[in-house]
């Protein structure tokens, strides 16, 4: 072979090499697809597990845990609400086109509750009928939801390699109505028909309110590692 020739042909053996050499590095930056991290947002904060089985497909398990309170005033009665967010969730995530964003779909077992309480201390109407703070004591009611509620998301999440990786996920759950139970009373009138029948009105007052909660937001952020 002339020495023009033996040049030419080592010239395109360096131009070829790196590519080459690249190719064969780059699945070593993919990790099994397994990945831990913590997730925080509306639906509380807890570890998640997931599992990247290709570019395209994937799923996640977490469970969130987190405790709220706040007060309301929807008639003439002051309540102290504390929600206590407890729920545990399989998601199975979709990257359409083999990258960053993602599509989510899964359920969740919901045991979000929350207990609402109201000590009077004057005159306060309860249904459509005026008592004492001695005659009414103390009021407690709890709200839940159903058991098991599906959700769907859209989200984005980091590249499929080794290494630390944050996600972003927003959507709904879709929780149902939520249900006011246990509405009691500790004061004198307790037991008394006509007093119960107006703690029964306050409770349907009160489920009349919260009747068009049926989708509770989810907005999750989600900071982990990707071995």
């Amino acid at each position: 072979m002339k020495p023009s020739a033996l040049f030419v042909a080592g010239l395109l053996g360096v131009a070829i090499a790196p590519p080459v050499a690249a190719q064969t590095s780059f699945p070593e930056d993919r990790g099994a697809g397994v990945s831990v991290a913590v997730t925080a947002g509306t639906l509380g904060i807890g570890p998640e597990l997931g599992y990247r089985m290709s570019d395209h497909v994937g799923a996640r398990v977490n469970a969130t845990f987190l405790g709220l309170g706040a007060d309301f005033d929807p008639d003439d009665i002051t309540y102290d609400g504390k929600l206590k967010l407890k729920s545990f969730g399989a998601m199975v995530d979709v990257y359409p086109m083999g990258g960053h964003f993602r599509v989510s779909a899964g359920a969740r077992i919901n045991r979000n509750h929350a207990r609402v309480t109201a000590t009077p201390g004057g005159l306060v109407r309860v249904g459509n009928t005026s008592y004492t703070p001695a005659q009414v004591g103390t009021l407690r009611g709890r709200a839940e939801t159903k058991d098991v509620a599906p959700a769907l998301t859209l989200g984005w999440s980091g590249a499929n390699r080794r290494g630390f990786m944050f996600g972003l996920d927003a959507g709904v759950l879709f929780q149902g109505s939520v249900r006011i139970r246990e509405f009691t009373a500790t004061g004198s009138l307790a037991n008394d028909p006509s007093f119960r029948a107006s703690l029964e009105q306050e409770r349907r007052e009160l489920q009349d309110d919260v009747n068009d909660y049926k989708l509770y937001p989810i907005a999750q952020v989600s900071i982990g590692y990707r071995f």
